[in-house]
């Protein structure tokens, strides 16, 4: 089993956190970003640049908040797991242009409407961890605005 790292962005209006969903290159279902660390690369740094490669945001990665789930990938061989280390990322700016733009679509939910979004089972079970830890998130990320 690979380990993997990922983001999941949100931004936050007063007492509502939304996220953005990104669609996965091949079968265009709502995901969140993750990806490979790449040599040497720290944990916070690879997220940084998967979110900016695969959704175009930037901004704040909250390191107090990680969370590890296995997470399904389709391949060649079949349905193959990983664990992905997804860290909260306050998104502080959204770029117009970003490497995977012609790739990939990106989507704002609100957190009570997010599980309506993707379909699938370890991302719903991901963002049920999220929400969970969610009042603390929040109050973080209102000290950095």
């Amino acid at each position: 089993m690979d380990h993997k790292i990922g983001v999941i962005p949100f931004t936050i209006d007063g007492e509502r956190i939304a996220i953005m969903f990104v669609t996965s290159q091949q079968r265009g279902r709502w995901i969140l970003p993750k990806g490979n660390l790449k040599a040497k690369e720290s944990h916070k740094k690879g997220c940084q640049r998967e979110a900016f490669e695969e959704a175009g945001v930037s901004g704040e990665i909250l390191t107090d908040f990680p969370i590890t789930t296995s997470i399904s990938k389709s391949a060649a061989t079949g349905v193959v797991q990983n664990a992905v280390t997804y860290y909260p990322m306050l998104v502080t700016d959204q770029a117009d242009e970003w490497p995977e733009k012609e790739k990939r679509e990106r989507h704002w939910a609100l957190l009570k409407h997010a599980y309506q979004v993707t379909d699938r089972e370890d991302f719903q079970q991901l963002i049920g961890l999220f929400e969970a830890i969610s009042p603390a998130v929040l109050a973080t990320a209102k000290r950095k605005i």
